[in-house]
């Protein structure tokens, strides 16, 4: 009895949940407590459904609810679909896809990618730049600098940057971490003799660029002096550079272009819009230093279509430009800013462009200063198809040129330097 009083006290202290009926056995018997009157009834138990929960129970899935920020950026571990007949179906992803996402998540903390798979590789860069993580000011840069240590070329091969001065500035030393780069656009972007970028293509991170594009950047003689000094003087730098843009840079005299004649792997050269005044003697010496050949017709490799941004981070680029984009339109007064500028006789960033098309128009009209290498002709014409005996034939001939370019390189390592180098390296 007393037992039976304490359970009726319990249940008295617990009667806000709607627990159901209870039943207790007692010898051999089964009993339903009324919570009621407190004691207990001997009936036989009714037929009820058995409820877990009480009423008003409810039941949230929540994935890391402990930061809304976080919560805002992490995806749902559940993909969601519709079956034909509209009934909505969920199953959750692999655990694959969840790895990559929590890695993508906290990519800046990666120590090293360096023998990482790359097929991997390329699916964790996708992952995180689909969460735009290489924009974030900090952080970005870090992480973009794990995968081009480790990867070089397969993260960016081609970049073209042409009107896009400020992508260039806000994204300085993201663009700065790509190595191995073939092909580098610069054009009509007012970067000048002093700009980093331009020193930084005197480093041997990208002595690998064959083509670069420096058309309208406000260049003169001694901006081609300090970039072309670590190929006269060390012979490294831009040493591998085939094809070279110049034109529309007025200040580039014919001294500079003396400058231009350590490039002797230079296959396409235009100087078209070049401040020169004796323009035979130019190329007369470059034809002879170098083996250029002025072209009649312009030439297809300084169209700017050849060289567009290839590799793993070419939407990266794209969101940075996004980026800058969307931080210039709230200034919807534009124009007025624009008309006071002109009052006080000042210009404006935005006229960038129009100068670039006003320098092609004065190229075109000074005249056509576009060479070529008549070996290689494939500037503007097609190569001759050689006959070859085999395909053996061939590939002997490509380790034969492979193995003498091994001996000349690790010559040029230990060369030393002439009387003549020390002579003008003392003049920097």
């Amino acid at each position: 009895q007393n037992w039976t009083r304490g359970m009726s006290y319990c249940l008295h202290s617990e009667s806000h949940l709607d627990t159901g009926p209870i039943y207790v056995r007692e010898n051999g018997k089964l009993h339903m407590v009324n919570q009621g009157a407190g004691g207990i009834q001997n009936v036989t138990p009714k037929t009820r459904p058995f409820r877990l929960f009480s009423r008003g129970f409810s039941v949230e899935l929540c994935m890391n609810r402990e930061d809304d920020r976080a919560r805002r950026q992490r995806t749902d571990h559940f993909i969601f679909t519709y079956t034909k007949e509209g009934n909505l179906r969920y199953s959750a992803k692999s655990l694959f896809s969840l790895v990559l996402g929590y890695i993508s998540d906290n990519v800046d903390h990666i120590d090293s990618l360096i023998g990482f798979p790359e097929q991997i590789a390329e699916k964790l860069f996708s992952a995180a730049e689909a969460r735009q993580k290489f924009t974030e000011p900090v952080t970005g840069l870090r992480a973009l600098q794990k995968f081009t240590e480790a990867y070089g070329n397969l993260v960016l091969c081609s970049l073209c940057l042409r009107n896009r001065y400020l992508v260039i500035s806000e994204k300085l030393e993201e663009i700065k971490s790509f190595r191995e780069l073939t092909c580098l656009d610069l054009s009509c972007c007012k970067l000048g003799d002093e700009h980093e970028l331009l020193e930084h293509l005197t480093k041997e991170a990208l002595s690998s660029v064959k083509r670069l594009l420096l058309k309208d950047n406000s260049l003169s003689d001694a901006g081609l002096r300090r970039m072309t000094a670590p190929v006269r003087v060390l012979k490294k730098g831009l040493e591998n550079l085939l094809v070279l843009d110049l034109s529309c840079n007025p200040k580039i005299t014919d001294v500079g272009i003396g400058y231009l004649l350590s490039f002797k792997k230079l296959n396409c050269l235009d100087i078209s819009g070049t401040g020169l005044k004796d323009v035979s003697a130019v190329i007369k010496r470059i034809q002879t230093q170098i083996g250029l050949v002025h072209s009649k017709v312009p030439l297809k490799e300084f169209d700017h279509s050849n060289c567009k941004t290839e590799g793993w981070a070419e939407q990266t680029v794209l969101q940075w430009e996004q980026a800058v984009m969307e931080a210039r339109k709230p200034q919807d007064d534009s124009r007025s800013r624009t008309a006071a500028l002109h009052f006080y006789g000042k210009t404006h960033r935005l006229e960038e462009v129009v100068k670039c098309k006003l320098a092609e128009a004065e190229t075109k009209a000074s005249g056509n200063l576009q060479f070529y290498k008549e070996k290689v002709q494939n500037c503007h014409l097609p190569l001759k198809k050689e006959v070859v005996g085999s395909h053996e034939l061939r590939n002997s001939k490509k380790r034969a040129l492979a193995e003498q370019e091994k001996e000349r390189t690790s010559k040029q390592k230990h060369l030393c330097l002439t009387v003549e180098d020390w002579d003008l390296l003392n003049t920097y």
